[in-house]
């Protein structure tokens, strides 16, 4: 099995994951060369500093590719883009995972503006299943919600 993590900062999912299932492969990519040279030692030599909207990595690369908590962090076309490479380096259709940050109610948009300082990208639920659509991206899916 392979898997690789975008947006992960210092590889600490990638630790837990790989003392967890003996012989997977993982890879991770981080935006922040910070994170990259300062990641568990045991990870520093699967990670590397590179965008999500363009991954160094061939067609079909991986098994399982995740981004938790980062594709919001783009621009919306940005973020368009970093789920179709998303798709792209994923073995199968539906072979991914990601969290963005969504609301359901007028009240959780207010909060989620108040709260969040980093996503470019805030919709709600209903907003992000037609994006996900629209962008092609046919993995799997769930929600930060304040």
């Amino acid at each position: 099995s392979s898997l690789l993590d975008v947006g992960c900062a210092k590889g600490f999912m990638l630790h837990d994951l790989a003392q967890l299932i003996p012989g997977i492969t993982v890879k991770g990519v981080d935006v922040s060369a910070y994170a990259i040279e300062n990641a568990i030692e045991d990870m520093k030599p699967h990670v590397q500093v590179a965008d999500a909207r363009k991954l160094p990595f061939a067609d079909k690369s991986f098994d399982v590719v995740i981004a938790v908590n980062t594709v919001h962090n783009l621009e919306r076309a940005d973020c368009a883009q970093a789920l179709r490479e998303i798709e792209r380096v994923s073995c199968r259709a539906g072979g991914a995972f990601v969290t963005v940050d969504a609301y359901r109610t007028e009240e959780e948009k207010t909060r989620m503006f108040a709260w969040n300082l980093t996503a470019k990208t805030i919709m709600s639920m209903d907003e992000w299943v037609a994006f996900f659509h629209e962008a092609g991206y046919t993995g799997d899916y769930y929600w930060v919600i304040p």
